[in-house]
C-alpha cells in the first residue's frame, strides 16, 4: 500500500485504516499478532510515533489488543467492529454524497438504482 501525502487525511489514519482492510481481507486472523510500530514504519519509510498513533487508534476502537510486553493483537470481534464502522461512517458519508450529486444532476431513485445495479453486474463479471 502507498500512503497518500496529496490528501488531508493524517498518515496514521491511512495505517489504521490499511491495517482494517488488511483485517477484512484475512491477512490478520482474530488473536494473531500485527507489525509493530518499528515494521509498520519500516514498510511505510514512516516516524514510528506516527504508526504508534495508527495502532492506539485500533486499540481505542478496540479491533486491537495490547499484551504487555508482546504486542498488538487482533481482537475477536475485531471483523464486526470494522464493518460496523466502515458501514455506519464510509458507506453513509459515500451515500450522502451520491444522493447530493444525483439530485444536482435530476437523476431520480429509480435511475439511481439501476446505475448501482448496473455497476454491481458489471463488476461481477470480472
Amino acid at each position: 500500500m502507498n500512503l497518500n501525502s496529496e490528501t488531508s487525511k493524517p498518515i496514521y489514519i491511512q495505517i489504521a485504516e490499511w491495517i482494517e482492510t488488511e483485517i477484512l481481507k484475512g491477512h490478520f486472523k482474530q488473536d494473531e499478532k500485527i507489525y509493530s510500530q518499528y515494521k509498520l514504519a519500516e514498510i511505510f519509510t514512516i516516524n514510528p510515533a506516527t504508526a504508534a498513533k495508527g495502532l492506539n487508534v485500533l486499540s481505542d476502537e478496540k479491533i486491537l489488543y495490547n499484551k504487555r510486553g508482546l504486542g498488538k493483537f487482533v481482537a475477536s470481534q475485531a471483523i464486526e467492529r470494522i464493518r460496523d464502522k466502515r458501514k455506519n461512517v464510509v458507506l453513509k458519508r459515500l451515500i450522502i454524497e451520491l444522493v447530493d450529486e444525483a439530485e444536482q444532476l435530476q437523476v431520480n431513485e429509480p435511475e439511481l438504482i439501476a446505475m448501482l445495479q448496473e455497476y454491481k453486474k458489471e463488476g461481477e463479471k470480472k
